[in-house]
C-alpha cells in the first residue's frame, strides 16, 4: 500500500512539475510581443523584403556612387563597434525615433537590417508608421540563411573595424587605425563623432 502511494505521488509531483514549465512556457507577455512583431512586420510591403545578397547588390551601387540608399545598421552600439559594414549608417534600434530628425525625406530609399531581421521588422514597421514609403527590410533567404549581419558574414562579404581594417572570406587585411571608410551619399549615424564617422570619405 506504502508503494502505491509512494508511486502516486511521484506521479503527482511529475505532473505538477509539467504544469508549471507548461505554464511558463505560456507566457502572455511573450505571446504578445510575437503578435505585435507580426503586426509591425505585416505593415512591410512583401516586394520590400530583401535578402543579404541583395543588400550587397545595394551596398555596391552606394560605395560606387550610383544608388542614394541608406543602408541602415540598426543594432547596438557595441554589436556595431565590432565591426560593420563598410560606410553604412547606424541608428539603435531602441532610439528609432530620432530617425525622421536624421533622414528627413519620406521618400528616400532605407534598407533597414539587425543582426539577423527581429529588430529591423520592428524599425522598418515604425518607420512605415511614420509615413516613409520606401524601406526594405533584410530577411531570411529561401536557402535559410539568416537575413541582417549574420547571413552577411555567412556569405563572406566584407566588414570593417574602426581598429583591425577589413575582414572578409580571405581572412583579416589589416589596416592602420583610424579606418578612413568609404560611404554612399546617403549616410548617418546616431551620434556626432561616433567611431568611423568623421574620418568616413566619399
Amino acid at each position: 500500500m506504502k508503494k502505491v502511494a509512494a508511486v502516486f505521488m511521484a506521479l503527482a509531483f511529475m505532473f505538477s512539475f509539467a504544469a508549471l514549465a507548461a505554464a511558463a512556457e505560456a507566457n502572455p507577455l511573450v505571446d504578445g510581443e510575437k503578435a505585435f512583431h507580426k503586426e509591425m512586420s505585416s505593415l512591410i510591403p512583401a516586394d520590400k523584403m530583401k535578402t543579404t545578397d541583395d543588400l550587397f547588390k545595394k551596398w555596391e551601387e552606394v560605395i560606387a556612387g550610383k544608388s542614394d540608399a541608406y543602408l541602415l545598421d540598426v543594432r547596438s552600439h557595441p554589436e556595431f563597434d565590432a565591426f560593420h559594414v563598410e560606410g553604412s549608417s547606424h541608428v539603435h534600434a531602441g532610439h528609432m525615433y530620432t530617425i525622421p530628425k536624421l533622414i528627413k525625406d519620406a521618400e528616400a530609399e532605407i534598407w533597414v537590417y539587425c543582426r539577423t531581421d527581429h529588430r529591423a521588422k520592428y524599425v522598418a514597421g515604425f518607420l512605415y508608421k511614420y509615413g516613409y514609403k520606401n524601406v526594405y527590410v533584410v530577411v531570411k533567404d529561401a536557402q535559410g540563411v539568416e537575413g541582417g549581419i549574420v547571413g552577411w558574414v555567412k556569405k563572406g562579404y566584407p566588414v570593417v573595424n574602426y581598429f583591425f581594417g577589413y575582414a572578409d572570406k580571405n581572412g583579416i587585411h589589416y589596416s592602420k587605425p583610424p579606418l578612413k571608410e568609404r560611404k554612399g551619399k546617403s549616410f548617418v549615424r546616431e551620434f556626432s563623432g561616433q567611431r568611423g564617422e568623421e574620418d568616413a570619405k566619399h
